[in-house]
């Protein structure tokens, strides 16, 4: 018990130190997540959760930004992309819901076409 005590004492002692650069670090590691399931996914759901990374690691560079200039104006952009976020995933699931309706499949190479 005292072991994982301790070991949450150097965490938390380290969380000051945390740079920008992690932010930085994590914020590209999601971006690039992102872009591959965008660039080589063709489920329309994995499109729409690799857009959701690309926009996660946008917040996160905003609100990282945001730390470290000392204002709040990155901060006020991410809560906009989160509200873009989540609009756009509410269309976007009616279209994908719309799209299996109509061809039962969710796969964006084989819905050649919405007019039928």
């Amino acid at each position: 018990m005292e072991t994982w005590i301790n070991n949450l004492e150097n965490f938390i002692g380290w969380l000051p130190q945390v740079q920008l650069a992690h932010f930085l670090l994590v914020s590209a590691a999601l971006f690039s997540l992102g872009l591959y399931a965008i660039i080589t996914r063709r489920n329309a759901i994995l499109l729409l959760m690799g857009i959701e990374l690309v926009l996660n690691a946008a917040n996160i560079n905003l609100i990282a930004f945001s730390r470290y200039n000392g204002s709040l104006d990155g901060q006020t952009a991410a809560i906009f992309v989160i509200i873009l976020a989540a609009a756009e995933a509410a269309v976007a699931l009616a279209i994908v819901l719309n799209i299996f309706h109509r061809f039962s499949t969710v796969n964006v190479d084989e819905v050649s076409s919405l007019k039928e």
